[in-house]
This record gives structure tokens, C-alpha cells and sequence, in this order.
């Protein structure tokens, strides 16, 4: 009888939601939903906790009883989730992972929202920045945040997405997915050697690696190459302005930096979870930043 007390109480109270991972130390997560949280004056929270990977399947039973209306998710469960959620959302289907659950009509839903911050952070600084139609894009780096940025480039309309990886087999499976599903003449895969030359009709270079973040191996790239019209982007936010996208602006390349990627993806969840879509600002920038 205590139980189910405790777990009503907890229920009808004010919204919670999580990013669980393994390590969590470093999410920024709390502090871009916690801002959010506090600008909207709400009664809600957002905690990030350290799950390791034999605990998922507890974890997320346990979710509702502790008045979690969903959460993030991290490295390294981010593939593991699907196989508790109710509704597996197409984003995440096709990428085989998901960041972003919630409760919806009583059913545990997982997405895939990164795809969705990478262009949305690309919509809100380089406004037309996809209006070629047919575009050609350089992927850097096959990990696990190249995927949805693949994705999201082709529902954009690019024509062609070219991989460099410094393991060509691992930019070689990643393709493979993506043939898999259908894009069999949109993936083509170049030798890390070939980053550089292969530049020469590229309208669009993202950095997806962790190379070039502070106390990773430098981005080693030289982009005499690339065309002046090219947009040049980084997923790494820490420095904000890598070498890529300092040498990128120094020759007049338009740029973007990886934050708002971080910042943009994380809205749909806020609103699934507290019941309003909250927006991208400046003072939102400037509150993570400080956090770094």
C-alpha cells in the first residue's frame, strides 16, 4: 500500500525527465532544459543519471512508476533503448538508435532528434543554405553522429554524400545502411588520404569526428580546394570555433558552428515532455557556453 502511494504521488506531480548514460558527467543537457525550464516558470525537472548498460532494461521499467514523463539518451544505449519502446519513430528505425523517449496515450516512444538539431541549427544561422538543388556534402568521420546527419542531408535533397573516415571499412558499413534502405547511388566512400583533393566540387563540408575537439588529435585538412560558395560545419562546440571552421571563415567560406546542433535537438523533447516548444536563442547559447 506504501508503494502505490509513493508511485501516485510521483505521478501526479510536476513533470521529470533525464538523459541517462554511461559515463553522464559531461552532458550539457541540464543546463539547456534546466534554462528552459526556468524561463517558462515551470514546476518540472531535468537530472541527468548514470545508467550503466545491465541496468537499461530496469531503469526503463521503472520510468513511469518514478514520474518520468521521458528523457534523453546517451552513449552507450542509445541502440539498446529500441528494444523496450512501444513506438520506434521512422528517424530512429532507420538509424537503428535513438536519444529522445516519452509516454504518449500510455505507450513509451523513442525518436531521433539529432538529424533534426543538425539542420535546424543550419536553418536558423545560414538561412537557404540548402536552396541548390542537388547538392554534393563531404561527411567527415563515420561514428555515431554521422548517421542521422546523412539522413537528414538527403531528406534535404543532396544528391550525393561523400564519406571520409579514417577506417574506409567503417565508412564503407555505414553506406552499406543507407543502401539498405534504399539511397543505393547517393553514398560514395573515399580514402582519408583523399579528404583534401576531393574537395573540388563540394558544397557543403561537415566535420562529424571528434577530431579538432580540446584534448583530441587535430583535423588535419587543408581546404584549398573546396569552392568559396561551400558551407563549412563542425559538430564539435568545444573550442566553438575549431581550426576547421577558423581556416573555413579565413578564406570566406560561410560557417556554422556545433552548437546549435546540441541546442536544437533537444526541443522536441522539452515539448513532449513539459507541453511547450521552446526556441533557440542567443541567451541560451550564451547560458551553455559559460558552462564549458
Amino acid at each position: 500500500m506504501t508503494k502505490t502511494n509513493s508511485s501516485s504521488a510521483l505521478s501526479s506531480s510536476a513533470p521529470k525527465a533525464f538523459v541517462i548514460g554511461w559515463p553522464i558527467e559531461q552532458s550539457k543537457s541540464p543546463v539547456i532544459h534546466g534554462y528552459w525550464l526556468k524561463k517558462f516558470d515551470f514546476a518540472g525537472s531535468y537530472e541527468k543519471i548514470a545508467v550503466e548498460p545491465g541496468a537499461l532494461a530496469s531503469f526503463i521499467a521503472e520510468m513511469k512508476d518514478k514520474g518520468f514523463a521521458g528523457g534523453n539518451v546517451t552513449i552507450p544505449h542509445k541502440q539498446a533503448v529500441l528494444a523496450f519502446a512501444d513506438v520506434v519513430h521512422p528517424a530512429a528505425k532507420r538509424l537503428q538508435a535513438a536519444n529522445t523517449l516519452w509516454f504518449e496515450d500510455g505507450k513509451l516512444h523513442a525518436d531521433n532528434t539529432d538529424g533534426y538539431g543538425f539542420l535546424a541549427n543550419l536553418d536558423q544561422l545560414q538561412p537557404g543554405w540548402d536552396s541548390k538543388k542537388g547538392g554534393h556534402a563531404m561527411v567527415l568521420g563515420a561514428g555515431g553522429a554521422a548517421r542521422p546527419i546523412i539522413n537528414g542531408l538527403i531528406e534535404r535533397g543532396f544528391s550525393t554524400v561523400t564519406i571520409a573516415n579514417r577506417t574506409k571499412e567503417k565508412a564503407e558499413m555505414l553506406a552499406k545502411l543507407f543502401t539498405e534502405l534504399g539511397y543505393d547511388d547517393q553514398l560514395q566512400c573515399i580514402e582519408w588520404e583523399e579528404r583534401s583533393e576531393q574537395l573540388c566540387d563540394i558544397d557543403l563540408l561537415v566535420n562529424t569526428s571528434s577530431l579538432g575537439m580540446i584534448g583530441q588529435p587535430p583535423l588535419e585538412i587543408s581546404l584549398s580546394a573546396l569552392p568559396a560558395s561551400a558551407l563549412v560545419t563542425d559538430i564539435v562546440y568545444n573550442p566553438l570555433e575549431t581550426d576547421l571552421l577558423r581556416q573555413a571563415r579565413m578564406r570566406g567560406n560561410l560557417v556554422v558552428d556545433g552548437l546549435g546542433m546540441l541546442l536544437h535537438q533537444a526541443v522536441p523533447g522539452f515539448e513532449h515532455w513539459f507541453g511547450k516548444r521552446p526556441t533557440v536563442t542567443e541567451a541560451l547559447r550564451e547560458e551553455v557556453l559559460a558552462q564549458l
